[in-house]
């Protein structure tokens, strides 16, 4: 199976902002929702891929899994270009209101919905497939830490929906999603899984 975990809160997050590429460290919640969500998990990993980012790798080492983690670049946060960093209440509603309808915006010098999900395609396509064991092994699941829309993007890919369902998907940070291949194709076993207490 495939378990997707969005990183922890980070400092960015904390303050409301879009966080793209920028690349701020967990906070003291995201470090405790990190090691929260790695008791969600339950079958033994396989493999632990994460993001090239700090959050992402901080949120893998905290995970307490038995497995060497390594960087994956395909699973690294949507890119806000210009946006990044900006706060969300400060964002022009017009450009939100076409950000909400077409894919294939993207913000000055970011990257559109559609090339997000063609990138993440591509990673899922890889885990997925028949040859070898990935994440069709029943000896244990693939893990990959990233960030809340490469984590959409995957859930549409399974659900075989436009990118824009992204935008009627709330995603936690600290949370885990599952996605399994059955035997009509890929299933999405659970969404935005969350501790109590956090």
């Amino acid at each position: 199976m495939l378990v997707l975990v969005r990183h922890g809160e980070s400092t960015l997050n904390a303050e409301g902002r879009l966080v793209g590429r920028l690349d701020p460290s967990l906070t003291a919640q995201g470090e405790a929702q990190a090691a929260a969500a790695g008791r969600l998990l339950s079958a033994p990993a396989i493999e632990l891929r994460h993001s090239p980012l700090t959050r992402t790798t901080q949120t893998a080492g905290l995970l307490g899994l038995e497995v060497a983690p390594t960087v994956e670049d395909r699973a690294i946060e949507l890119d806000y270009g210009s946006l990044d960093g900006e706060r969300l209440v400060d964002v022009d509603p017009v450009l939100w209101q076409r950000w909400l309808t077409d894919p294939t915006f993207a913000p000055e010098g970011g990257e559109s919905l559609a090339d997000l999900g063609r990138r993440v395609e591509g990673l899922l396509d890889e885990l997925f497939a028949t040859k070898g064991e990935g994440a069709r092994s029943r000896e244990g699941d693939v893990v990959v830490v990233s960030h809340v829309s490469p984590i959409k993007a995957a859930v549409a890919w399974a659900l075989g929906a436009d990118e824009l369902v992204a935008w009627r998907l709330r995603l936690s940070t600290g949370s885990v999603t599952r996605i399994d291949m059955g035997p009509h194709g890929p299933q999405v076993v659970s969404f935005n899984e969350t501790p109590s207490g956090l």
